[in-house]
């Protein structure tokens, strides 16, 4: 669910999600899912990888180099398509790395 927070010098409202669950993916040459489906009050997640990947959100999830490209060291946030049953996969695109997945409420 999406809260209004202030903004401390402006006074002003600003769109905050809440943390939730945090998971992480080993990032390598076969597809790997996150262990636990995203909550069902997580409609949306925040992910950072370490290396370059594609992901893929399904309740078995599969990723392949087809996938939603996602650049090593940028934070980007996903709506979560099915939250209580979804779960997250990535592959390397080159490098294997790590794929932090935070559940935002």
């Amino acid at each position: 669910m999406t809260e209004m927070a202030t903004d401390r010098k402006s006074g002003g409202a600003i769109q905050a999600l809440q943390i939730g669950t945090e998971q992480t993916i080993s990032v390598a040459s076969s597809s790997a899912a996150t262990s636990n489906a995203f909550a069902d009050t997580s409609g949306v997640v925040r992910v950072v990888s370490t290396t370059d990947c594609h992901l893929a959100f399904a309740a078995s999830p599969t990723a392949t180099t087809s996938n939603t490209y996602l650049p090593a060291n940028q934070v980007e946030y996903f709506k979560v398509p099915v939250p209580g049953t979804s779960k997250l996969a990535a592959i390397r695109a080159n490098a294997d790395g790590t794929l932090y997945v935070t559940e935002m409420a």
